[in-house]
Parts: C-alpha cells; structure tokens; sequence
C-alpha cells in the first residue's frame, strides 16, 4: 500500500469517525483539513507515534469545539442548524413491528390458562421466586417451576410463528 493510499484510507476512516460523532456532512471535510494541518505542525516539531490516532483526537476535538461555538452563535440571533441532530425515537418501521409483537404476545398470553399467566407474570415481572409463586398459587414448586417453563416455551414457538 502506497503512503497515498494509505492517507487516503485514514483520511476516510477518521471522516466516518467524525461523522459519527455529530458533525454536521457540509462541516466534516473542513474539521478533517484542520486535524491535518495541526498533524503537519505538530509532526514538525515533535514525533507522532500514530497519525491516525492523533488524527481521529484533533477532529473530534474540533468538532466537538465546532458545536460548542455553534450553541452559543445560536443566542446571538444566529439561525440553528438542526441537519446534525439525531432522532433517538425508533422509526415509523419499528414501531409498527414492535406494535405487532407485542400484539402477537398479548395473544400468546391470552391461549395459556389464567393461573399459568399468574405464575409467568409474576416470575418475570414481579421477580418472586417459585416458592413464593407456589405458595401463592396454592400449587408445589415443581408444578410452578414446569407451568413457567412450557409457558416460555409455548410463547417461544408461537411469537416464532409470526
């Protein structure tokens, strides 16, 4: 690998790094040009054990730095850029697919009997023990310990279905 090809690979990963981190697209080339310049600085007065190491630090640093600026321009009349925010809500897909599994599970649990739903619910939402579901339920613990375990696996195979 040529020292070009070389560049041109860490250039493209510490971009992809860069990205990631919240720089805006339009401002990614710019904080990678700056990273560079200070790598060549640097590397004229002291010795960089890695570049891309130092790379990667210097461009999110000035992204980082980028945002901070950009937060207080805001205050200032400035109009905000909101391209580099991220929405953390599921999209409109997974929303419908998680709305149908729970869907198919609340179905699941509705074909076990009653006290077979009691004694799931509370081995896993309640936390209690078998002993504790066994004495509630009026039921031995070996009874519980197998009505939780074919509950699971009858509601393994049936969401398995969809």
């Amino acid at each position: 690998m040529g020292v070009a090809s070389g560049l041109t690979t860490i250039l493209a990963k510490v971009r992809a790094i860069v990205l990631r981190s919240g720089v805006a697209p339009q401002d990614a080339d710019d904080v990678l040009q700056e990273a560079f310049l200070r790598l060549e600085s640097y590397a004229r007065k002291q010795e960089v054990r890695s570049q891309e190491a130092f790379l990667v630090t210097a461009a999110v640093n000035l992204g980082r730095d980028r945002a901070r600026h950009r937060a207080h321009a805001v205050g200032d009349g400035d109009e905000f850029d909101i391209s580099g925010l991220a929405d953390a809500a599921p999209l409109p897909e997974e929303q419908l697919h998680s709305q149908e599994r729970l869907r198919r599970f609340k179905s699941g649990m509705r074909r076990l009997d009653p006290q077979t739903q009691r004694c799931l619910m509370a081995k896993r939402l309640e936390g209690l023990t078998a002993a504790r579901i066994a004495e509630r339920e009026n039921l031995s613990v070996a009874a519980v310990e197998k009505r939780i375990a074919r509950a699971l696996l009858f509601l393994t195979q049936w969401m398995g279905e969809s």
